[in-house]
């Protein structure tokens, strides 16, 4: 069931990321209706900053894990050969 799963949502990738950036899209325009009180972090006057936030930091952990591994973790194919 995970492989259909899996399987459909590859073949309908653009779809999926279509709906992501939707999503996206619809949380800056709610922070923008939403009522605003005292601010008391920098971002938190600034319209869509947490959205954004939320979005870079995954991405940047993303990369960050990417690179460790490819540098870090990563064993020839080998590698129980020898």
């Amino acid at each position: 069931m995970m492989a259909r799963l899996i399987t459909y949502l590859r073949d309908h990738s653009r779809a999926l990321k279509y709906v992501f950036f939707a999503y996206l899209v619809f949380t800056i325009a709610f922070d923008y209706f939403a009522e605003r009180h005292v601010p008391h972090f920098f971002g938190d006057s600034i319209i869509g900053f947490w959205a954004f936030f939320g979005t870079v930091g995954c991405l940047g952990m993303a990369v960050v894990c990417k690179g460790l591994y490819n540098n870090w973790l990563h064993q020839d194919e080998d590698y129980y050969d020898k």
